[in-house]
């Protein structure tokens, strides 16, 4: 794993805190920090994935997710046959599955 520049963690710091003023939790405010320092380190290049691995933000419904985000929800919750379904499928099986 890389290592952060000085402007990076200066960066995390103030987004930290940022969120912390906002009334949210330590922990969050840790994740939200390191996720806007990773994005940007990504979309500068210096990371070697240009796209994030993830699920897509949970408060958003399935519908409006990405198929790449589907397709890693449909992968942890272990659905066979996700690779050839199309978005639609994807949902409606995380949807069976979940229920």
């Amino acid at each position: 794993m890389a290592k952060w520049t000085d402007k990076d963690e200066r960066q995390y710091a103030h987004v930290e805190e940022s969120v912390l003023e906002q009334g949210k939790s330590e922990d969050t405010a840790k994740e939200v920090a390191a996720r806007t320092v990773n994005k940007q380190r990504r979309e500068e290049g210096r990371t070697p994935n240009k796209t994030t691995q993830g699920t897509g933000n949970p408060n958003t419904p399935l519908e409006d997710r990405t198929v790449r985000e589907l397709h890693n929800i449909a992968s942890d919750l272990k659905i066979g046959g996700r690779s050839k379904m199309r978005k639609s499928e994807l949902v409606e099986a995380i949807r069976s599955r979940r229920t």
